[in-house]
C-alpha cells in the first residue's frame, strides 16, 4: 500500500483567512433617534445637554456606530458631536450604521497586509468563517493581492473556485 499524501499542505497555495482580521469588540449602535423630541427633531440645547450627562465610559471598549433610524432629517453637525465625545473617552467610532463599522474596520485591517508577500504565489481567500466577513473584505483584499499573486482562488484550499490567473 502506497502512502497518503497531503497534497494541499505541501502545495505552495497561500491562504489568506479574513476571518483572523475580525475584531472581536462587541459593537454599539448609538442611535441619534432617542435624542430627537418625538423621533421628529433635533432640538440643538436640549441635544447638547443631554450629551454633556450622558456616561460616555459606557462605551470604552467597544466599537460604535453613530446612526438615526428614525425618519427624520438630521444634521451632520449632530453624528459629528456624538463623535467628538467617543473620541474623548477613545472609542473607535464611525457615522453609519453596523454594514459602514464593519467595512471600516476590515478596511483599517486589510491595509496592514503586506501585497508583494504574493509575488508570484497561488492565493487562497479562504471562504468559511464563524465571523461575519463583509463581501466588501473579500473584493477589497482581492483588489489589493492581484497585482502581485500569480492566481488567487475562493474557498478551502481542498476545493476552491478560480478566480483570476496571471498572464505568462
Amino acid at each position: 500500500m502506497s502512502e497518503i499524501i497531503n497534497r494541499v499542505a505541501n502545495s505552495p497555495l497561500v491562504t489568506i483567512d479574513l476571518e483572523e482580521l475580525y475584531r472581536r469588540e462587541e459593537r454599539i449602535l448609538f442611535d441619534l433617534k432617542d435624542f430627537l423630541f418625538q423621533e421628529l427633531i433635533l432640538k440643538e440645547m436640549d441635544f447638547r445637554s443631554a450629551l454633556k450627562i450622558l456616561d460616555w465610559d459606557q462605551f470604552r471598549g467597544r466599537l460604535v456606530a453613530i446612526t438615526c433610524t428614525a425618519d427624520a432629517i438630521v444634521p451632520a453637525w449632530a453624528f459629528i458631536l456624538v463623535g467628538t465625545y467617543l473620541t474623548k473617552v477613545d472609542v473607535e467610532y464611525v457615522i453609519g450604521d453596523f454594514t459602514a463599522l464593519e467595512q471600516y474596520l476590515f478596511e483599517k485591517e486589510i491595509l496592514k497586509i503586506n501585497p508583494a508577500e504574493y509575488a508570484g504565489k497561488p492565493v487562497v481567500i479562504k471562504g468559511c468563517s464563524k465571523f461575519p466577513v463583509p463581501t466588501y473584505a473579500y473584493g477589497r483584499v482581492v483588489s489589493l493581492v492581484q497585482p502581485f499573486a500569480k492566481s488567487i482562488m475562493y474557498g478551502e484550499p481542498c476545493s476552491t473556485v478560480p478566480l483570476y490567473k496571471a498572464s505568462k
